[in-house]
């Protein structure tokens, strides 16, 4: 399977039979990363109400959209093209310092052999059943910016229950993302050991079962340019 970073908490999992999968579509207006110009099978979304992750409708072709809340207060997974799709309940940070927290949803799925959970845009501590949820997950895609989303304390706590093999990192600030409320990645990386973080130097990386470490490294993506 192929990842790819579009930016904030937006990525590209593409299958190797070509099945594609959108997570959390921004607004390039307002996040300030580039627009969506590749089609996919299936678009699955945090929630329906957050301009920087719900915006299923500018993403060319047609697809399948998927609400990670409903499915969650669903309580059973939804499979589309051949894929499963699983979520939990979560909410956005309780002391949050801009509105009033919105629920949503946390997620993951498997595609070729490769499981993959993604935080949603959950702002506080993981809970119990969270951490259960997430167990066994061989990429977790990181929400490392900081508030409004989890404190990386917790977030780091949550990495180190979860052992996930990979863990790539996103909803962080960067030169192109135009709210300045979240951390640069460096504020992350200081929780790892140097000699456990790699750097793919582009947007799209290539992940397989033989090609997963045997122990937890964090897996920088740089995000789509123009």
């Amino acid at each position: 399977m192929k990842l790819k970073w579009y930016g904030h908490a937006s990525f590209r999992i593409t299958a190797d039979n070509g099945t594609s999968i959108i997570t959390d579509p921004y607004n390039p207006e307002t996040a300030g990363y580039t627009a969506f110009t590749e089609p996919a099978d299936v678009v699955i979304m945090s929630s329906d109400n957050d301009s920087f992750h719900c915006n299923t409708h500018l993403v060319p072709g047609q697809h399948v959209t998927i609400n990670a809340l409903e499915l969650a207060r669903a309580g059973q997974p939804r499979v589309e093209h051949g894929i499963s799709f699983s979520a939990i309940e979560a909410m956005e940070a309780l002391n949050h310092r801009e509105h009033h927290p919105d629920q949503n949803g946390m997620y993951r799925f498997t595609v070729d052999g490769v499981s993959i959970g993604h935080l949603g845009d959950v702002g506080n501590p993981l809970s119990d059943a969270h951490i259960n949820f997430f167990k066994g997950v061989d990429v977790l895609l990181a929400l490392a910016g900081g508030h409004p989303t989890m404190e990386l304390d917790d977030l780091k706590t949550a990495i180190d229950h979860i052992q996930p093999k990979l863990v790539v990192p996103m909803h962080f600030r960067t030169l192109t993302y135009r709210p300045r409320n979240s951390f640069w990645v460096e504020k992350f990386l200081a929780y790892f050991d140097d000699t456990a973080v790699d750097f793919a130097f582009a947007s799209e990386v290539t992940i397989s079962p033989a090609t997963l470490p045997a122990r937890t490294r964090v897996l920088v993506v740089d995000y789509v340019r123009v």
